[in-house]
C-alpha cells in the first residue's frame, strides 16, 4: 500500500461542482491499495497517518504533534494510480487492486481509522468517481508512505533475483573449490628471449 500524506491548512473534495467533504487543518491522505496488500498493511498505514508528528508544538518546536495531539481533522482519497508501473511513458496500473475488491478494502481503512481516533474527525472523497480535491498543502510538507509488505516494482524485483541467483551459484561451488580457485597460483608468463636452465648450461661449456 502507498500513501501520499499532506499537511494542509484546508482540503476539499467536489465531484462535478458538488462538494462532497472538506476539512481544515488537518492531513490529505491519497492511498493506493494493491492488490498484494492485507490486514497487515491496514494497522501499518494507520498507525503512521495517525502518529506521525508533523506538526509543531504550543511553543512552535517544530515536528513534536500528531494529527491526533493537535485533534485536527483527516480527508481520505483512494487513489488507485499510486500504484502505477510505467511500461515507457505509459502507466500501467495492473498492481492495482480491482475496485471490487478495493472498496471493501478501503472502507475496512477509513472504519479503522475512526475507531482508533474520532469518527467525526476522518472524512472522505467519492470512491471511484472522478473528482477534484483540492489541496492547500502547508509548508508545504509532502510525506510518502509504502508499507512494508507492498509489491517492489519489476525492475527492482529481477534484480534482486539475479543477485540471488549469483549468491547460489558461488554456495554451489563449496568454500574449498572456491578457496583453491582463490588461492591457485598463476603461472608465469616466459621470455621467449630467455634461454632455460640446461641451455645455460651447455652455453658455459662452451664458452670455457
Amino acid at each position: 500500500m502507498k500513501a501520499i500524506i499532506q499537511r494542509v491548512t484546508t482540503a476539499s473534495v467536489s465531484v462535478g461542482e458538488v462538494p462532497i467533504s472538506s476539512i481544515g487543518r488537518g492531513l490529505c491522505v491519497l492511498l493506493g491499495i494493491s492488490m498484494e496488500d492485507t490486514q497487515k498493511d491496514v494497522d501499518y498505514m494507520v498507525r503512521k497517518i495517525l502518529n506521525l508528528r508533523l506538526f509543531d508544538d504550543e511553543n512552535g518546536r517544530a515536528w513534536s504533534k500528531s494529527v491526533m495531539d493537535k485533534e485536527y481533522e483527516v480527508l481520505c482519497v483512494s487513489q488507485f494510480t499510486l500504484q502505477c508501473i510505467l511500461k515507457g511513458n505509459k502507466p500501467d496500473f495492473h498492481a492495482a487492486m480491482p475496485a471490487e475488491l478495493s472498496q471493501p478494502f478501503y472502507n475496512n481503512i477509513l472504519e479503522h481509522l475512526r475507531s482508533t481516533y474520532k469518527p467525526e474527525m476522518i472524512k472522505d472523497g467519492q470512491f471511484g468517481a472522478y473528482m477534484q480535491v483540492h489541496i492547500q498543502n502547508d509548508g508545504p510538507v509532502t510525506i510518502e508512505l509504502v508499507s512494508p509488505s507492498a509489491p517492489m516494482d519489476p525492475k527492482q524485483l529481477a534484480k534482486q533475483e539475479k543477485q540471488q541467483q549469483r549468491k547460489e551459484k558461488q554456495r554451489s561451488k563449496g568454500p574449498s573449490e572456491s578457496g583453491r580457485e582463490r588461492a591457485a597460483p598463476r603461472p608465469r608468463a616466459q621470455d621467449p628471449n630467455a634461454s632455460s636452465g640446461a641451455d645455460g648450461d651447455v652455453s658455459s661449456e662452451r664458452e670455457t
